[in-house]
């Protein structure tokens, strides 16, 4: 296997494992590796395209999957944060009327 076609997909696969843990910090640093290797999967010479496509796509898949998890995260974190805001309104509440 062309060496940027294997970085490409050990990258994917690692980004895939960081997504499975929710290892954020991880999926941060792949997320650069990840455009990394798809630059170097382009330029390189040598290249099956049948096989970048191939990588690509499941690279697209897998970004799909990353962006709906972020979004039910951040729906996840958003709930809690509300629950946490109303004790401080009804504290306010007992300030002005205390």
């Amino acid at each position: 296997m062309i060496a940027s076609l294997k970085r490409l997909e050990e990258t994917g696969t690692a980004l895939r494992d960081a997504l499975a843990q929710q290892n954020w910090a991880a999926i941060g640093l792949l997320d650069r590796e990840c455009r990394s290797a798809v630059d170097e999967a382009m330029q390189a010479r040598e290249r099956d395209n049948d096989q970048v496509r191939q990588r690509l796509q499941e690279l697209l898949d897998l970004y799909g999957e990353l962006v709906m998890t972020c979004q039910m995260e951040r729906v996840r974190v958003a709930g809690e944060l509300r629950q946490l805001n109303p004790p401080k309104q009804s504290a306010k509440l007992y300030k002005l009327f205390g």
